[in-house]
C-alpha cells in the first residue's frame, strides 16, 4: 500500500513537472506581455498595456488576424467535412486495400512540417495556387484532416453498427439515415474536430510561412517582428494567439467529454 502512494506521489510530480516545462514559458510570456520594460527581464517594470494598444493599432496585425480566421474556419470545416467521410467509409464499408488506404490518410500528421511545407509549395506553385489564402487552406486540411477522422471514428466506434441497418430495413432511405441516425450521434466529435482542426490551423506556422506568400497570417507576422529585434509586441500577440488555441482546444474537450457523459446516462 505504501508502495503504491508512493509512485502515485511520483507519478503526480512528474506530471506536474511536465505541466511546469510546458506552461511556464507561456506564463512568464504573458507576464512580460503587461510589463513596460522593453526586454524581458527581472525585475519587472511597471504595469502597462502598452504592447497590446500597439498591436490593436498595428493594420498588419489586424489583417494577419482576419486572414488567421478565415484560414482557421475554413480549414475546420474542409478538414471536418473530409474527416467525417472518411470516418463513416471506414465505419461502413470493408473493401480491398482498406488498410493502405487508411495509412495513407493518416499519414500527415507523421510527415515532419518542414517536409510537408516544402512538398506543399512545390505542389500548389504546379498548380497556380501558390501564394493564395486557399492554399494555407488547402495545406492545413490536408494536416488536419487526420485528427477529425480519429475524433470522429472514435464517436461512430460506440454506435451500434446495426442501428443503420435497422433503419434501412423500417423504409429510411441511406441519406435519411444518415441525416436522422449518423450526423446527430456523431455530433459532439463534429464539433469537437471543427474546434481542435481550427485550433492547430491558427497556430500552424511551417506551412504558412511557404505558401502565405503576402497572405500572411498571425504566426507568420510574429516572426517577421522578432527576426533582428526584440519586440514586446511578440509577448502580446503569443498571448492573444494562445488563449485562442486553448479556449477551442478546451471546448472541443468538454462538449466531446460532456455529450459522453449525457449518452451513457
Amino acid at each position: 500500500m505504501n508502495q503504491n502512494r508512493l509512485l502515485n506521489i511520483i507519478l503526480a510530480l512528474y506530471v506536474l513537472c511536465i505541466f511546469v516545462f510546458i506552461f511556464a514559458p507561456i506564463l512568464f510570456s504573458l507576464v512580460f506581455s503587461f510589463n513596460s520594460q522593453r526586454f524581458p527581464t527581472i525585475p519587472l517594470g511597471h504595469f502597462t498595456t502598452e504592447w497590446y494598444a500597439k498591436i490593436f493599432a498595428d493594420p498588419d496585425v489586424w489583417l494577419a488576424a482576419r486572414n488567421s480566421l478565415i484560414v482557421s474556419v475554413s480549414t475546420a470545416l474542409l478538414a471536418t467535412f473530409l474527416g467525417f467521410c472518411t470516418a463513416y467509409s471506414d465505419f461502413r464499408y470493408n473493401f480491398r486495400f482498406k488498410g493502405p488506404y487508411l495509412a495513407l490518410i493518416l499519414l500527415p500528421p507523421t510527415i515532419p512540417l518542414i517536409i510537408m511545407a516544402l512538398a506543399m509549395l512545390a505542389w500548389l506553385s504546379r498548380l497556380g495556387l501558390s501564394g493564395q489564402l486557399w492554399s494555407i487552406i488547402l495545406a492545413h486540411s490536408v494536416l488536419t484532416a487526420p485528427f477529425a477522422m480519429a475524433i470522429i471514428r472514435l464517436r461512430l466506434n460506440q454506435m451500434d453498427p446495426d442501428l443503420e441497418a435497422a433503419a434501412w430495413n423500417l423504409g429510411s432511405s441511406e441519406w435519411q439515415a444518415m441525416r436522422h441516425i449518423i450526423i446527430p450521434f456523431s455530433a459532439p466529435a463534429i464539433v469537437s474536430s471543427l474546434c481542435l482542426t481550427a485550433a492547430v490551423s491558427f497556430d500552424e506556422f511551417s506551412i504558412s510561412w511557404f505558401v502565405s506568400g503576402l497572405n500572411k497570417t498571425v504566426p507568420v507576422v510574429i516572426l517577421e517582428i522578432v527576426q533582428g529585434n526584440i519586440d514586446p509586441q511578440v509577448n502580446a500577440i503569443g498571448t492573444f494567439v494562445f488563449l485562442t488555441s486553448m479556449t477551442l482546444v478546451i471546448l472541443a474537450q468538454v462538449f466531446f467529454i460532456s455529450r459522453q457523459v449525457k449518452s451513457h446516462s
